[in-house]
């Protein structure tokens, strides 16, 4: 080896030293405390500015699942748990807004179809019976029983037109001589206004037919489409409720078919705990409705008042919407008493609705539709102010039904649920 290797090897063997002794330099620096560097405090920041964030943010994190990355645990729990919620909250709010706007958009068919729902329940026990007992085919029984109910209200409706029709002149002169006494009331009751006042009055009114002659005889040719809309709307329900009462059990079970296997047990039993609800609520609602037209009825009878037979009519047909058709035809029902026979009367036959809307609330809802129907009345008066806006007077007849059949069915979905829960934890060894 001549000179110059070994002074080139010699210098390797340097440089690789030195390289080593920094190596342990820096390893024996990290592994000793700042006070054995000698330094001073102020120097070196707080241990707990550097690590403890990130270790906190760290355990945190581990600890709560729920949190993707450390940085939310920077982030107060409450509000996290708010922003949740308020997320899952609009996303509901937006599914129920689209699902008002396509109820809203084909309410043309929704409407005859919960109709014939109200139809099918109320006529199914008579098609049961003609099909068992009678030994009719299914079709038969169905016509048969359609064509029965047809003719009842095709019969009464004919007895309550007819009725108000040849008392209908009685009526306007009552009505007449009403306004007269009112007007005389007015002068020379508390109020004490003047001829003037009054001619003032009547002016303005008439005025205001004048000036919107054109709203009411447009008003009067939607009248016009909105009757062939109505006939239409008979005839797809008709048809409906014919197929409903033949072949419902086969169209629940096709409908059942689409859905996945594991959901189709408990939603045929909710299916049919459902239906036999809104059965008992269309048989109960017949009931109550009948005997509030039967008490006002007789009432009015009873007090030689005109008209009894169509009020109660009235009377009948406004019970299937709660709490508010009752209201209103008894309201109907005073007027016409206060303006054929005077206030007295009217005052009498006032304490008689109020006398049988108390003992409908109180006796005959409970006891004839029993804890399976019952809906808070909140529910109620939300139900039918939302069918009233989004289908009229038809809306807040179905609105009522569709709130019991959708309680019963979450219901017993819910109670489903955790029967299987209380079945799983005492399989489960203790």
């Amino acid at each position: 080896m001549g000179g110059f290797d070994f002074l080139r090897l010699s210098f390797h063997r340097t440089v690789a030293a030195t390289r080593a002794a920094s190596r342990n330099l820096a390893t024996d620096r990290s592994e000793r405390a700042p006070d054995d560097l000698g330094l001073d405090d102020e120097i070196l920041p707080e241990p707990a500015d550097v690590v403890q964030p990130a270790a906190r943010g760290a355990r945190v994190a581990a600890t709560h699942p729920s949190i993707s990355s450390s940085d939310d645990a920077y982030v107060p729990r409450g509000l996290r748990v708010a922003v949740a919620w308020s997320w899952r909250v609009l996303v509901l709010v937006a599914a129920g807004a689209v699902l008002l706007w396509l109820i809203g958009r084909l309410r043309t068919v929704l409407i005859p179809l919960s109709i014939a729902l109200l139809f099918s329940a109320l006529l199914s026990p008579a098609v049961s019976f003609l099909h068992r007992r009678a030994r009719l085919s299914g079709s038969l029984a169905t016509g048969l029983v359609l064509v029965a109910g047809l003719a009842a209200v095709a019969g009464t409706l004919t007895l309550v037109v007819t009725e108000f029709v040849n008392g209908f002149p009685n009526l306007s002169d009552n009505a007449a001589d009403g306004v007269r006494q009112i007007q005389d009331w007015l002068r020379d009751g508390p109020a004490h206004l003047s001829n003037s006042q009054l001619d003032d009055a009547l002016a303005a009114a008439q005025t205001w037919l004048a000036e919107n002659r054109a709203s009411l005889t447009d008003s009067a040719v939607s009248t016009a489409a909105a009757t062939i809309e109505f006939v239409a709307l008979t005839f797809l329900v008709l048809f409906t409720t014919f197929f409903f009462l033949r072949d419902g059990r086969k169209i629940w079970q096709f409908l059942l078919r689409l859905l996945p296997v594991a959901a189709r047990t408990p939603l045929n039993g909710a299916g049919e705990a459902a239906w036999r609800t809104l059965v008992a609520y269309v048989r109960a609602t017949v009931l109550v409705a009948f005997i509030d037209a039967l008490g006002i009825g007789l009432t009015l009878l009873a007090l030689k008042v005109e008209f009894a037979f169509p009020l109660a009519a009235l009377v009948f047909l406004a019970a299937f919407v709660p709490i508010i058709g009752a209201t209103v035809s008894g309201s109907v029902a005073v007027l016409v008493a206060l303006v054929t026979r005077g206030p007295l009367i009217a005052l009498l036959v006032l304490v008689a609705v109020i006398a049988i809307q108390q003992l409908e609330g109180h006796v005959l809802q409970p006891i004839i539709m029993g804890r399976a129907v019952a809906i808070h009345p909140l529910a109620v008066i939300v139900a039918i102010a939302t069918g009233v806006m989004l289908a009229g007077i038809i809306g807040a007849l179905v609105a009522v039904p569709i709130v019991a059949v959708l309680n019963t069915g979450i219901r017993h979905l819910a109670r489903r649920r955790l029967e299987l829960a209380r079945q799983g934890s005492e399989d489960v060894p203790g």
